[in-house]
């Protein structure tokens, strides 16, 4: 396969997998070598009325499955306290647990109450405080909420699993195919069906405050147009289907625009959309192929992959006046790229031994660091704090999503209980919790 097909939207044409919204798993399968012990103990419960969830079973998954810490089996812990006073240090000292997270959860009427505490055992110390109120069908979004806590505090990161995760399935015959647009929630859970289509699905992408989404489909007479899709408001409008190309939509950090790929000029050029005021500017005029843009962090520039120098690179454009710099020299394949948050360097698709991995380009040092052991990786997304990166590539003929850390210390898999699955793309940060107070 052949990621340079990309240019001319035939990559996802080939999708010839069998696949349904169901659950995506999350498999481990490198951890940090030295990761925290930690114990997660089952919050106390107050209150009548049942609950589909464990609000500390969301905890204690989240945690283990980020590869950076080992959880402690209830059944192998001596004791089980809920508060301040209850804590026996000994006890979790003896099971070389080095932090505690307790707590408590009551129930009154569609609220749910959880106060919870993050101890330092061997320092014998109360790290964190907390009381969270939600309604009854925000508990996962509570796990999710404490879990990015505690991450914050003990790894100085902040933390993703409140975020949701945006991807394409298939399912049935190459003459008879469903597409299908899906949200989940980070661990996978909760997944949702935003569209359901008998023609391709490219180029999922959030708008920076999560309300929004913008992607590529085929339903219109087979052929593509760019979509924006509002989530709450369940409605979407047409972007732009001109003749030819239309693609690879990207929101501004601001929200305000989408950059775009248009060919309606005679190349694939890279194209600004104001959402606003609907007005459109040709950023690049080339006769190679330009695609794939995507926003520097302060909004004034641009990045996008090219093939103006003879093979797929990687550009900078300026929006202000319009020059073009060369970011990438190393291999003769480099695309897809996404600069992280602080614009410190960026993410990218860089072949290497006619092997194509997601790689780190610092773009202040100009190092590159491949990250990923994987093959015909494409696609990726960069968590919202930083920390990961989520992409799309195969694992013994299946695809799959498989996630890896900016140093290359932690790596997980995400395949899917059913069929293959392909375009990821991590969400901004999500707004779970009515109330938060911090003791």
């Amino acid at each position: 396969m052949q990621l340079f097909l990309r240019f001319n939207l035939i990559l996802l044409l080939l999708f010839c997998t069998l696949a349904v919204a169901s659950d995506l798993r999350i498999e481990v399968t490198q951890g940090l070598d030295r990761p925290v012990r930690i114990a997660v103990v089952p919050f106390e419960r107050k209150g009548w009325g049942r609950l589909p969830e464990k609000v500390s079973d969301v905890v204690n998954s989240d945690l283990q499955l980020s590869g950076r810490f080992v959880t402690t089996p209830v059944e192998g812990m001596l004791s089980r306290p809920h508060r301040s006073k209850e804590v026996l240090y000994r006890d979790w000292r003896l099971l070389k647990v080095e932090y505690l997270v307790i707590g408590s959860l009551t129930i009154r009427g569609n609220e749910i109450r959880v106060e919870y505490e993050l101890h330092n055992v061997f320092e014998q110390s109360r790290e964190l405080s907390e009381t969270v109120v939600a309604d009854r069908n925000e508990l996962r979004d509570l796990g999710h909420h404490i879990s990015d806590r505690v991450f914050e505090k003990l790894t100085g990161m902040s933390g993703a699993f409140s975020t949701r995760i945006m991807y394409v399935t298939a399912l049935g015959s190459i003459k008879d195919r469903t597409y299908r647009l899906n949200i989940a929630d980070s661990d996978g859970f909760r997944v949702e069906t935003v569209l359901e289509t008998s023609e391709p699905i490219l180029s999922p992408s959030w708008a920076p405050d999560g309300s929004r989404i913008a992607y590529v489909s085929f339903e219109k007479d087979s052929k593509p147009a760019i979509y924006l899709h509002d989530l709450s408001k369940k409605t979407r409008r047409i972007i732009t289907n001109f003749q030819g190309l239309n693609g690879a939509p990207s929101f501004s950090p601001d929200g305000q625009k989408l950059a775009l790929v248009l060919s309606k000029s005679g190349n694939p050029d890279i194209w600004t959309y104001d959402l606003n005021t609907r007005r459109m500017a040709q950023i690049t005029r080339h006769y190679g192929i330009d695609t794939e843009p995507s926003w520097f962090p302060d909004g004034r520039s641009l990045i996008f992959t090219s093939n103006r120098g003879g093979s797929p690179q990687i550009y900078k454009v300026d929006l202000y006046d319009l020059k073009i710099q060369r970011l990438t020299f190393e291999g003769d394949y480099n695309a897809g790229a996404s600069v992280l948050a602080d614009g410190s360097a960026m993410v990218m698709v860089h072949r290497r031994n006619d092997v194509y991995h997601i790689s780190l380009l610092d773009l202040r040092r100009g190092r590159l660091s491949v990250l990923t052991k994987t093959s015909l990786d494409e696609s990726p997304s960069i968590a919202p704090n930083g920390s990961m990166v989520i992409y799309a590539t195969e694992d013994d003929g299946q695809g799959i999503l498989a996630a890896v850390s900016i140093d290359g210390g932690v790596r997980f898999k995400l395949p899917s209980s059913e069929g293959e699955v392909r375009e990821p793309a991590w969400s901004p940060r999500k707004r779970t919790i009515i109330n938060s107070i911090l003791d």
